[in-house]
């Protein structure tokens, strides 16, 4: 195999448009779901691009466990316990009931395709996205119940609509489907994904407790959701669920595993690899949506473009009638939920009604369809289901996750501070636990009475500053001490880095010097607020 002057050029082109993306994001504001989603759209309609032949089982198994484990891994599971309800009822019933709604509309409105393919399209779309949903969600200010159900759905609805979505493949390939069989087939998928999540969660747990070193912790971390996933895949149960269900198992005894240095540099590994999945995987249907449009040449572009309005119409519609039925409902039927959980705003189902957004999965799910059918067929409309996932990806992300934080001022939500309530106490029971460890450790031979003051002195005023954030009638006066101190300390902090620049510069230190003292600097400066 030759690598070409034009195939250097194209691979430096998309490298380089990758590039520009990641820094467009934070300079635009914008969460990079929509940038990449924009960025494919874009890259099909670039000239030259070559066409990327992809066995489709290869996106799944490939791409989808780290993007699963990554996205389950800092879910809380306190909030995923007090969220149960709504969120089952989200990731299970409104699932399905997207599966099916679509199905319905396609199967209606759009000509060419069976039941079977109808279905198809709706278990692809019927998720929304964890990685859209937490990026979203960090760029405004909700309420934390409403970002926590949110992501809990994302997160478990994955599963569910996987599930249906094997069904479904399957009943293209083979022409039959029975109710009955994926019934009991569905509770199968989930006990036995659930388990073997489970079971490999325990096995790595035992694995890494007994390492400390960062970087085998972090690869075994990266492989994690393999481990569960491949298992479950070749046991004929819920591959998704097995490898969310190790990720939540493994993120809630992590902290417990590992050390500062693993944390610190898993958390950077995680974001990256996150970000380079989401953008391959839009990369990939870039490069094939030129082919995929040709192959569609029979459709006319008016008929195109409808069908694509059709179907992303029917994915927001489903999920505004679902929302106040599955969130006031339950409690009018029943008063022991409605005690428990009085009637929320009407302002929240609406924003959760608009934060539907669908991304990667639904993608990875698409770009996974087989390419024939039992007896050698080409895989019915294969090309078109593409283009309509593609299009409620590219409706759902831009116009609802590009608008959310409109939609939440236009209702008016805000914060209700519930998340940096719970900092301030974790940060004030933590300094009150260092004040009691230092008076426990005054009286030992190696710790100076000078260095017991200078501590106590720092200790008690964070103790001070956290307890005046429940003060209602506090003035702030201990909070703008702390942020002047902080400037202070980070202006020093950039005098020091430069004068190590300039050492290394004039010869006098080598780069391992500098590199050292300069990531200490960092992580100083990592831990100041402003």
């Amino acid at each position: 195999m030759t690598f070409s002057a034009h195939d250097a050029l194209v691979l430096l082109a998309l490298l380089a448009a990758g590039a520009t993306l990641l820094a467009l994001a934070p300079t635009l504001r914008i969460p990079y779901p929509i940038l990449l989603v924009l960025g494919g759209l874009v890259l099909g309609f670039v000239p030259g691009l070559p066409h990327v032949a992809l066995n489709p089982r290869i996106v799944l198994v490939a791409i989808l466990p780290p993007l699963l484990y990554g996205s389950a891994f800092y879910t809380s599971l306190r909030d995923l316990r007090r969220n149960m309800r709504p969120v089952t009822l989200l990731s299970l019933g409104l699932v399905l009931t997207t599966t099916v709604s679509v199905a319905a509309v396609c199967h209606a409105f759009i000509s060419g395709l069976t039941w079977p393919v109808c279905f198809v399209v709706g278990a692809i779309v019927a998720p929304t996205d964890a990685v859209a949903a937490t990026v979203v969600a960090r760029t405004i200010s909700l309420p934390r119940r409403i970002v926590a159900i949110l992501e809990g759905e994302s997160l478990m609805n994955d599963a569910t609509a996987l599930v249906a979505y094997r069904f479904a493949v399957a009943a293209v390939l083979t022409g039959s489907f029975s109710l009955a069989e994926a019934t009991w087939r569905f509770v199968v998928d989930v006990i036995g994904g659930a388990a073997i999540g489970i079971a490999v969660g325990f096995v790595l747990r035992q694995i890494r407790r007994r390492l400390d070193h960062s970087p085998t912790e972090i690869a075994i971390a990266l492989f994690s959701g393999y481990f569960a996933y491949l298992p479950a895949e070749a046991a004929g149960v819920s591959a998704v669920l097995a490898a969310v269900t190790v990720s939540i198992y493994v993120g809630w005894y992590t902290p417990e595993l590992t050390t500062y240095q693993t944390r610190l540099q898993g958390d950077a590994v995680w974001d990256i690899v996150t970000f380079l999945l989401n953008a391959l995987l839009f990369v990939l249907v870039g490069l094939q949506l030129r082919p995929i449009l040709d192959s569609l040449r029979g459709h006319s572009a008016a008929s195109l473009v409808a069908d694509g309005a059709i179907v992303s119409a029917a994915v927001i519609a489903t999920r505004f009638l679902w929302m106040p039925i599955g969130t006031y409902l339950p409690r009018f039927l029943f008063p022991a939920i409605r005690r428990r959980d009085p009637y929320p705003p009407w302002q929240w189902p609406l924003m959760m009604s608009w934060a539907g957004m669908r991304g990667a999965v639904s993608l990875a799910a698409a770009l996974a369809l087989p390419l024939t059918v039992n007896g050698g067929r080409p895989f019915p409309e294969r090309a078109l289901v593409i283009y309509l996932v593609f299009c409620v990806i590219l409706v759902t992300l831009v116009l609802q996750g590009g608008t959310v934080p409109l939609v939440a001022r236009w209702l008016g939500i805000e914060d209700d501070g519930r998340a940096e309530k719970e900092e301030t106490k974790a940060r004030l029971k933590a300094a009150e636990a260092a004040l009691v460890r230092l008076d426990e450790l005054a009286g030992e031979g190696w710790v100076r009475d000078d260095t017991v003051q200078r501590m106590r002195g720092a200790y008690e005023f964070r103790r001070s500053r956290m307890e005046s954030r429940f003060d209602p009638d506090g003035d702030g006066a201990l909070d703008e001490q702390s942020l002047a101190y902080q400037r202070l300390r980070r202006e020093l902090l950039n005098a020091e880095r430069t004068a190590l620049v300039d050492l290394r510069r004039q010869g006098v230190i080598g780069d391992e010097v500098m590199n050292r003292v300069q990531r200490d600097l960092d992580l100083e400066d990592a831990r100041l607020e402003i």
